[in-house]
């Protein structure tokens, strides 16, 4: 079984900065823990991330859902410089509501100077 969801919004700021910001970030600032969703401090292998082909490990922290230690692997499937990333998620540890992957896309299209879409 397949779910699609598709959500779009306007961010003020560089294309540049709407493309990389945020599959290039540090994910322990992002993930910190929040519901069911385990706080991520850090990942490993990570080396090459960015680059198409490119995967790396994700560890939580224990949780009332995880024991912590290595929980998934993100993976560039593709990348389009200032047009779009298409990743993957998957090699899950732990149930994850029933889900094995995820793949994503991150599209951002300039509206106009300094505004983006994201999609």
């Amino acid at each position: 079984m397949t779910f699609t969801v598709h959500v779009s919004t306007h961010f003020n700021c560089s294309l540049a900065r709407a493309f990389k910001a945020p599959m290039l970030c540090d994910v322990a600032k992002v993930h910190t823990g929040y519901g069911l969703m385990p706080r991520v401090p850090h990942t490993t292998d990570d080396e090459d991330w960015g680059q198409p082909g490119a995967s790396k490990k994700v560890y939580a922290a224990p949780s009332l859902t995880q024991k912590g230690g290595f929980v998934s692997m993100d993976r560039v499937l593709e990348r389009k410089e200032n047009r779009y990333w298409k990743i993957q998620v998957d090699s899950f540890q732990a149930w994850m509501l029933g889900f094995h992957t995820f793949v994503g896309t991150w599209a951002t299209t300039e509206a106009a100077p300094g505004r983006v879409r994201i999609d």
